[in-house]
């Protein structure tokens, strides 16, 4: 399966930005997707997941309460809704595929896409 990740940008300390992850196949559906990143000279981190269906989601610690990854397998399309951004969260930041249940774990992951950046300023 192919992943295209968009929605990244430039915003302020306190801004929003909501990435996307859309997928080229309808079987994306059955598919758990996870959300890293990867800051300069930093290893990549788990950010967030969510099962096929949506029914279950994990957040990292440092971004809890003010990052939501969600889904709409209509549209073959998963979600990261980023508030309160702050200039620790700029990183690119890349979405995941993989079957099965959602894992936290980067080389769980089978299928990657490319990337968006994500620049906070403060």
């Amino acid at each position: 399966v192919q992943l295209q990740a968009s929605g990244g940008g430039l915003v302020q300390a306190g801004g929003s930005l909501r990435l996307s992850c859309a997928a080229s196949e309808h079987t994306f559906s059955t598919y758990a997707v996870g959300w890293f990143r990867q800051a300069p000279g930093k290893e990549r981190e788990f950010v967030a997941a969510i099962t096929w269906s949506g029914s279950i989601t994990d957040h990292a610690d440092s971004v809890k309460g003010r990052f939501t990854i969600s889904r709409d397998n209509a549209k073959n399309t998963v979600y990261l809704q980023m508030d309160s951004l702050k200039p620790e969260d700029t990183a690119v930041y890349y979405c995941a595929a993989k079957r099965g249940g959602p894992r936290v774990v980067a080389p769980e992951y089978a299928y990657w896409g490319q990337g968006t950046q994500v620049t906070v300023s403060s």
